[in-house]
């Protein structure tokens, strides 16, 4: 992987960690101090609606805190820097390392992306199709934060898809 791409998506990884602290530390202060609504809108905006609550700000910092949970798994996966049992892992020769791999992606990460990702797709048209929002003055177009299920789980397929190519070719 571009080490440029691995760059800005840890920037943007960055970002969001900023971004979810400004929303604990303003709940908090809002909580504090009794501040809700803690604004308030002439018109609707995208995601937050006519006001950002003390419930936006928690729906906020769950959607920032899976984001940044689930889309840098696919980064974490083609930089080989996921978790194994390495002390048996990395006695075996680089072919022995490979086929392990590559038996680990056959047995375990496809059977499990062919289940899983038809799941998410469905989860995610089920809210886009409802318009779901939160309740109790959360954020609305609950479908955005849950589009992010199958793109990242997608990917993390991709990123696996990619590993078991050049494992394929370095078996060889």
């Amino acid at each position: 992987m571009s080490k440029r791409i691995e760059n800005l998506s840890l920037s943007v990884l960055g970002v969001c960690l900023i971004a979810l602290m400004i929303a604990i530390v303003g709940q908090v202060i809002c909580s504090l101090f009794d501040v809700n609504p803690v604004a308030v809108f002439d018109r609707a905006y995208f995601l937050v609606g006519d006001q950002i609550t003390l419930n936006s700000l928690l729906d906020f910092q769950w959607h920032i805190l899976f984001i940044t949970g689930l889309f840098p798994a696919g980064l974490v996966w083609l930089t080989d820097r996921h978790v194994r049992v390495d002390f048996l892992y990395q006695r075996q020769s680089n072919r022995a390392q490979a086929r392990i791999n590559l038996a680990g992606n056959a047995i375990f990460a496809a059977p499990f992306f062919a289940l899983v990702l038809p799941a998410a797709w469905s989860f995610t048209q089920r809210a886009w199709g409802s318009d779901e929002g939160s309740r109790n003055a959360g954020l609305n177009d609950l479908w955005l934060i849950k589009s992010v299920l199958p793109l990242g789980l997608g990917l993390l397929a991709v990123a696996v898809l990619l590993e078991t190519l050049r494992l394929l070719k370095d078996i060889r």
